[in-house]
């Protein structure tokens, strides 16, 4: 995400350079309204696409690790899915989404200050506005189709003024001002979107200055923008009275009409557009150099020391005083890992699980570097890697004193475990639930395996769409005996969608049962069993 930031505003920033450099002098005002809007819609859309006649792989070169040192494994870190207490949000979202909070806030305030004009004043509507004469004011300024105007510049001449604003309503300006004070809302941390807001709002008053001035005295309009009204601090509404404006609106009106052939001018995006392409398009490409290849001998022999054979470890924050600061550093990193764990939801929905191996590089400066994973899924090695580029700076280890690169590694296991203080599993609990027939049986765990191995077979039915489709393979099913007997949670892992349904539905007509029992109290009894499904 936050390189997809970067590169919006990388894009949004080259297309303002080419604006005020070639384009804002020019009087093709219409054509300069289409160019900002339809350059900032592009700078949000571009970082996403990605041409497959642009695609080139760019080389990127990295160190890979000799087998020997997967093997020097450290003591490993168990991850479990834990129920989150609240909400899981870093510091850096956190000022995301209070500054998006403070921006509203702000909007709101806008909003409400439009309202109070709107209600304190006197309203007279016509066929295509409505008009707002608000007391004791010298304001005038559009907002959708209302003309907010103040008694004092009613009492001059003013058909000008109307004319004026009605361009901006016929022409719907408030809705690019609209969309740029959302895009600050949203963005309230680029700079860029206000420049933009700025440049379009300029633009909005030569587009209406240049259509009233055809058909009033064009020297009387300009003595009319020379004069100093006041002004409401509204970022989203076309104002008459702009003091910041009247210099260049009148230099705009003076302006000649400029050459058709500079429209030509246009046609210089294309190839700014095709660059950024290409540059979205461009993909890293692993690329080995035998020159930093961490082999056995180069670890020996060169700035890279083993965590086991390096003479004075990397010192992580909090081991400094630490007399046994190895140990010390296998304690912070477990704890770090623990405390930034978060078993990602799309590896839980596909119950995905086991050991993803880690290493990294210590550097000569205590930086984290090169940091490689072999997992069962990228979803977990994604998260490991999140975790370990947290990792914080550290004093780097030293070897024969002299500071060097030191490869650790360490392994995390994802493991799924959804017993909680209430569920026992079925191989652990005091009492198993009791199967309707199992009541007066001595050993009722048995019986249980055998009542529901019966109820299987009992209930079992091949579809008949996997029959023809040539569908077998073995459904793993798992499903909670409840605290009150009741079959719940099911769930299933098995190579069609069809097999898990008829597994579910042979679940499901199990019968109630007595629940199982821990230290005399019913709990919840986890309970797995395969199904085998078979063509014959």
């Amino acid at each position: 995400m936050i390189q997809y930031i970067l590169e919006s505003i990388a894009f949004q920033l080259l297309f303002l350079v080419f604006y005020d450099f070639y384009l804002k002098k020019e009087t093709f005002f219409q054509w300069n309204r289409l160019y900002l809007l339809g350059t900032f819609v592009l700078s949000l859309v571009l970082p996403w696409v990605k041409i497959e006649a642009f695609m080139q792989q760019v080389p990127q070169t990295f160190a890979s690790y000799p087998e020997y040192l997967w093997k020097l494994q450290n003591e490993a870190v168990v991850a479990q899915v834990q129920e989150s207490s609240g909400w899981n949000i870093t510091w850096q979202e956190g000022i995301l989404y209070g500054g998006m909070l403070v921006a509203l806030l702000l909007f709101g305030l806008k909003i409400r200050q439009l309202y109070l004009l709107r209600r304190s004043g006197e309203k007279v509507t016509y066929p295509s506005f409505t008009q707002i004469i608000i007391t004791n004011s010298n304001i005038a300024f559009s907002f959708f189709t209302s003309i907010f105007i103040g008694d004092k510049v009613l009492k001059m001449k003013h058909d000008t003024i109307i004319a004026h604003e009605l361009v901006h309503i016929k022409q719907g300006h408030t809705y690019d001002l609209l969309f740029f004070e959302f895009m600050r809302v949203v963005g309230w941390f680029n700079p860029l979107v206000y420049v933009y807001q700025n440049r379009i709002s300029e633009l909005h008053e030569f587009i209406a200055d240049a259509q009233v001035s055809k058909e009033h005295q064009s020297e009387h309009y300009e003595q009319l923008l020379a004069q100093v009204f006041q002004t409401e601090h509204i970022s989203f509404i076309n104002q008459f009275f702009t003091k910041s404006l009247i210099k260049k609106r009148i230099v705009m009106l003076q302006k000649s009409k400029s050459k058709k052939v500079w429209q030509l001018k246009y046609l210089l995006l294309v190839p700014m557009v095709l660059g950024m392409l290409l540059y979205t398009s461009c993909e890293m490409e692993p690329k080995l150099d035998d020159k930093d290849t961490i082999d056995s001998t180069s670890l020996k022999s060169s700035q890279n020391f083993a965590f086991a054979e390096v003479e004075e470890v990397p010192i992580f924050p909090g081991c400094e005083d630490a007399d046994d600061r190895r140990a010390c550093f296998n304690e912070k990193i477990q704890k770090h890992i623990s405390k930034n764990f978060n078993y990602p939801q799309a590896a839980q929905d596909a119950n995905i699980e086991g050991r993803v191996n880690t290493m990294f590089m210590i550097s000569s400066e205590g930086t984290i570097e090169n940091i490689k994973m072999r997992g069962p899924d990228k979803l977990l090695e994604d998260e490991v890697e999140r975790i370990i580029k947290r990792l914080p700076q550290m004093t780097p280890g030293k070897h024969l004193g002299k500071a060097v690169n030191v490869p650790f590694s360490i392994p995390v296991v994802f493991k799924l475990d959804y017993l909680s203080s209430s569920e026992f599993s079925f191989s652990e609990v005091d009492e198993v639930p009791i199967f309707p027939g199992c009541e007066d049986v001595d050993d009722k765990r048995a019986c249980f395996n055998e009542k529901i191995q019966k109820h299987i077979s009992k209930n079992f039915n091949y579809p008949k769409a996997a029959i023809d489709a040539n569908i077998e393979g073995r459904v793993s099913s798992m499903f909670m005996i409840s605290s009150e007997g009741t079959i719940e949670n099911i769930k299933m892992r098995g190579p069609d969608k069809l097999l898990e349904d008829e597994v579910e539905r042979i679940i499901k007509r199990l019968p109630q049962m007595t629940p199982g029992k821990q230290s005399g109290k019913a709990v919840n009894v986890p309970f797995s069993i395969p199904v085998q499904f078979k063509l014959q």
